[in-house]
């Protein structure tokens, strides 16, 4: 096996099961996240369209600390606990890491400008964070192509799970998505950034993004259309149709289950997973695709912020504290430490 832990797919014995206290106590946690996460979204969004800037900064500020403690915690125990050394605990401990980075390139600055009330952004400082932005989403939907294949591998192929996804393929197949949309977003940021821009550099956004630097530059912008089409739908539109085409084979797969109980916890699994890839895709190319006008208009930067802070929030809740064996790695952990027997 090259290294994993075969332990992935196999029933754990009683020594392993929650005791009720911790289904209680994880149950009401996701319950009081839930609830959190309802009324956060619904304080930033009336606080946006009122003017509430104080009521914007403590829910932006609620949400990202949120959004790095619950993914710091799935990155620790996965590197704590033996059982998780997996290649799907492997992919989800790098995801965590791209969702703080990803989420860490624009809300700090907004947080700060929103605080302070200093809204300038240096040049060089515009071009970094946008650079940053565009390679981390690109990474991003690398990733979550490269754990549908897993996901698919590990269903509809399980006899040769861990021939397939050893530990050498599964650390290639990480360093590609972390380095595969670099050279092209480079390349889309510096024909940004060499446009001249006229009077106006005021920008119509919460963060430096492409398609509200071009509506103030003072010359032809098509060829940078033509490549923001071109990277949506190499980094958008392709891994999207990877995963369904992934997943219709994995649903395929389960209905041919003998196990009821199996069904259920495979298509709670791979329900959890289709939704963050639904938001993420489908708010990413409707953001990216839609047409040119002359303003940014107030809809797609909410939708583009969202995109980019919603997925970061939700995927330790919906990809990994709802899975069981990070469930009872906490147990294991952290809740056996904390809670005296």
């Amino acid at each position: 096996m090259d290294g994993w832990s075969g332990t992935e797919h196999t029933q754990l014995g009683n020594e392993h099961c929650l005791t009720s206290s911790t289904d209680i106590f994880l149950s009401f946690f996701l319950s009081f996240f839930l609830s959190f996460f309802l009324s956060f979204f619904l304080s930033f969004f009336l606080s946006f369209r009122t003017g509430n800037i104080i009521g914007v900064f403590v829910a932006l500020l609620a949400i990202y600390l949120v959004t790095v403690v619950g993914n710091l915690l799935i990155i620790l125990v996965t590197l704590v606990d033996p059982v998780l050394h997996t290649s799907m605990y492997f992919f989800l401990s790098n995801l965590s890491a791209l969702e703080v980075g990803y989420t860490s390139v624009t809300v700090p600055k907004m947080l700060v400008s929103l605080i302070s009330g200093d809204k300038h952004i240096s040049f060089a400082g515009c071009a970094m964070q946008m650079g940053f932005f565009l390679c981390f989403g690109s990474t991003e939907s690398s990733f979550l192509a490269t754990m549908a294949y897993d996901r698919y591998v590990a269903i509809c192929n399980p006899l040769c799970y861990t021939i397939i996804m050893n530990k050498k393929v599964c650390v290639l197949l990480a360093a590609t998505s972390w380095t595969i949309g670099i050279p092209a977003q480079v390349v889309q940021t510096g024909l940004v950034f060499t446009l001249p821009f006229c009077s106006s550099r005021e920008i119509n956004h919460f963060f430096c993004d492409p398609a509200p630097l071009l509506l103030l530059a003072c010359a032809d912008t098509s060829m940078n259309e033509t490549l923001t089409y071109i990277m949506v739908t190499f980094f958008g539109m392709v891994p999207f149709a990877l995963i369904l085409l992934s997943y219709i084979r994995i649903i395929a797969t389960i209905l041919m289950m003998p196990s009821a109980e199996g069904k259920k916890r495979t298509f709670s699994t791979c329900s959890s997973h289709l939704m963050v890839v639904a938001f993420f895709y489908g708010s990413g190319i409707l953001l990216y695709l839609q047409p040119r006008s002359s303003e940014f208009p107030d809809g797609a930067k909410l939708l583009s912020l969202f995109y980019t802070v919603l997925p970061a929030m939700l995927n330790p809740f919906i990809y990994s504290l709802r899975n069981r064996d990070i469930q009872m790695a906490l147990k294991r952990n952290m809740w056996n430490k904390m809670v005296p027997h």
